[in-house]
């Protein structure tokens, strides 16, 4: 296991660390290996702490209806010796979402279009954030936070969707929604509500919807930020009064946060943060995770112990994930959650695992900084797996183009065909592509026969070699970098286009230019 190695090879360079004040011992101990679970009631609690003994979990992030299920849960779950914090929705409303929504559709955030949630959607359905600017919505979330620091027992409150509506989604989810977000748009940019209009007006003097373009405005930008901010350290003062311990789940790094989300999130009072780092989301590389560690390492309040969030996986990437997270500078892990890891050998693996990172914390007391680096890497073209990934969608168009014509896709409408294909596409192996479309999403779905009609023209093209030129930079906006390349074989050309929210390298997009496209299909 890389860990291992890294460990070892890394002690003097950790203690280096140490030293120059960059990196200090943890002063606290929290659980290394936390789960985020939802409960409900009657729900059977020593399996699920079983399983997550026989994981090597020993902390607990558990999202439940009440206080009053906490009181029956932590009972239970303190038998294991687990930790349990709450896991608590704040600017974005939950269990009383639609009693609020009715009772108080002023409350509601709204966007630069002047819709407010309270009657319109973003995204999904249960989008329902508030106006952090209000003092109604202080007080209720508040009250809120005092109702869940009652309950005994509870180690800790950790908020979740702390922020604005996603202005930009991670490249993946794209296809999914059938938008592309290269850019801020009005109808995804939200903060726009009457009350912080004036609040804002009154400390800057003008009105952010008075500019040709809002989101260029760094104050405007800002100040949402803050209004954020402030409901946070209000937060942390009321659990840091009942003794509890403050965390937060945000996206993957502050600077990502502010531009994604409005989510300064370096600047809260917490004692831990678990950052959402789902490369699968964004490049769909492990790099990614390396890359949002290494810059939270620096931009974390230096008060707060920092953790890495990953989505769980049933196989060994998981165990490159957290590699990548302890060896460049994260305390521990949380993943999303323990009932993904369905095999048994995944779960003894993941023990052995978690025991040994704990020894290894007991002996040397810090925690390495292994890999070297200190800086996210930003080129997009010294990423190998990415640019596989850029390949393979090229190569998964060309084979879709094939497909269309074949006499067993044609019975089925073609922009359906695209859909199905681009949303499998967001991946950066040819097996995970045909895994996306032969297996159902979820289980009991069933699978469509088109797409298992594009797997198999794809598994036949896939070891096809490109023939691609020259990179050429055409446009440069914003945080998006656009290419365009041509391979020679079909002489279709291909947009490619990199996005560094943040600073970080956080997606990639490829898509045929129509018109050779078009002239290629048309040729087969």
């Amino acid at each position: 296991m890389r860990l291992f190695k890294l460990f070892a090879i890394a002690f003097a360079v950790a203690v280096l660390t140490a030293c120059t004040g960059t990196k200090k011992t943890q002063e606290k101990e929290y659980p290394m290996f936390w789960s985020w679970l939802d409960y409900r009631p009657g729900m059977n609690m020593d399996s699920v702490c079983t399983i997550m003994k026989e994981t090597g979990l020993d902390g607990l992030i558990l999202n439940a209806p009440t206080p009053d299920d906490y009181r029956v849960a932590i009972p239970v779950v303190n038998k294991y010796g687990i930790k349990v914090y709450a896991w608590l929705w704040t600017m974005n409303l939950e269990h009383d979402r639609d009693e609020i929504v009715k009772e108080h559709p002023e409350w509601l955030s709204v966007n630069r279009k002047g819709e407010s949630l309270a009657d319109t959607r973003a995204y999904v359905d249960y989008y329902k954030f508030m106006c952090p600017a209000l003092p109604e919505v202080r007080d209720h979330i508040m009250q809120k936070i005092r109702a869940y620091c009652e309950v005994d027992g509870l180690d800790g409150i950790a908020i979740d969707y702390h922020r604005f509506v996603d202005v930009i989604l991670p490249t993946t989810l794209w296809p999914r929604y059938g938008i592309v977000q290269d850019r801020e748009y009005p109808e995804w940019d939200f903060g726009y509500h009457p009350e912080m209009i004036r609040i804002f007006s009154e400390k800057h003097g003008y009105n952010p919807l008075d500019l040709d373009d809002p989101s260029a405005d760094e104050k405007w930008q800002q100040f949402r930020c803050d209004q954020i901010t402030e409901v946070a350290n209000e937060i942390a003062e009321i659990v840091h009064s009942y003794g509890k311990v403050m965390a937060a789940s945000p996206f993957p790094t502050p600077a990502m946060s502010r531009k994604m989300v409005r989510q300064d999130w370096g600047k809260w009072n917490l004692d831990i943060v678990f950052p959402m780092v789902y490369h699968t989301f964004y490049t769909g590389d492990v790099g990614f995770i390396e890359d949002c560690t290494i810059d939270n390492v620096k931009q974390k309040n230096p008060m707060t112990t920092l953790y890495c969030g990953m989505t769980a996986s049933n196989g060994p990437e998981m165990f490159k994930c957290m590699d990548a997270a302890l060896n460049n500078g994260a305390e521990g892990i949380a993943i999303f959650t323990v009932g993904s890891l369905r095999s048994p050998e995944v779960r003894a693996r993941f023990k052995e695992y978690a025991d040994s990172v704990r020894t290894l914390r007991a002996e040397t007391k810090i925690n390495p900084a292994a890999t070297g680096r200190t800086e996210p890497n930003r080129n997009p073209f010294d990423n190998k797996n990415i640019m596989n990934g850029v390949d393979m969608r090229m190569k998964a168009y060309l084979s879709l183009a094939k497909a269309s014509k074949s006499a067993k896709l044609r019975q089925y409408e073609r922009s359906e065909v695209e859909r199905i294909a681009e949303n499998a596409m967001q991946v950066n192996t040819p097996e995970e592509y045909i895994n996306r479309l032969t297996r159902p999403m979820f289980p009991g779905m069933p699978t469509r026969p088109e797409a298992g009609i594009i797997a198999d023209f794809f598994r036949e093209d896939m070891t096809q070699d490109l023939n691609t030129g020259e990179y050429k930079l055409v446009d440069e906006y914003d945080i998006t970098s656009v290419y365009e390349v041509t391979d020679a074989n079909s002489l279709v050309t291909f947009t490619v286009r990199f996005y560094l929210y943040g600073g970080i390298l956080s997606g990639w997009s490829v898509e045929p230019v129509k018109e050779s496209y078009e002239k290629y299909r048309a040729g087969i």
